[in-house]
């Protein structure tokens, strides 16, 4: 199974995403949008190298406190392959997951790739960080552009609205 370049792990988060969260920050990302909040996050060889086991023995430490995981980045679509039985596994514990990419859910379903993680997320935060839509106020988003997509089976089910 390959590892997952991982940038930082928050044992514990309200601020990304609903309910109370562990947070995992991957490395990499090509989108390089103006005014990134995870900027250093940006470089694949940022942070270090973690066994899919690694990352869920952290998680199973909060498992009774969390509601859920979120994947965050650098952009965690540019590690799919290596993600995917992360997700399997989250998703066989019963912990909602949230996944923040810089891409459209439109352009991840076309990319066989990265739509193979869809069937596995719950909440979909998409779209890149656009600084002219950037509002210090908004809740569990960075620009008002970025949206919130309820998946089921990797399908869009509703936008939700925070």
């Amino acid at each position: 199974m390959r590892p997952l370049r991982v940038a930082g792990f928050l044992d514990h988060s309200t601020v990304n995403g609903a309910g109370f969260r562990s947070v995992l920050f991957l490395s990499g990302c090509n989108h390089s949008c103006p005014g990134c909040h995870n900027l250093e996050l940006q470089d694949f060889n940022y942070g270090e190298d973690a066994t899919i086991s690694k990352i869920l023995s952290k998680i199973l430490k909060n498992k009774l406190l969390i509601d859920g995981v979120t994947i965050s980045g650098g952009e965690p679509f540019e590690q799919s392959t290596g993600l995917l039985p992360l997700l399997m596994a989250l998703k066989k514990l019963e912990l909602s997951i949230w996944v923040y990419t810089g891409y459209l859910y439109e352009d991840l379903t076309q990319d066989p790739s990265k739509s193979t993680l869809l069937p596995f997320i719950d909440v979909l935060v998409d779209g890149p960080y656009l600084e002219a839509y950037a509002d210090a106020n908004l809740k569990y988003r960075g620009s008002s552009n970025q949206r919130f997509l309820k998946l089921t089976q990797g399908k869009i089910e509703t936008l939700l609205v925070y």
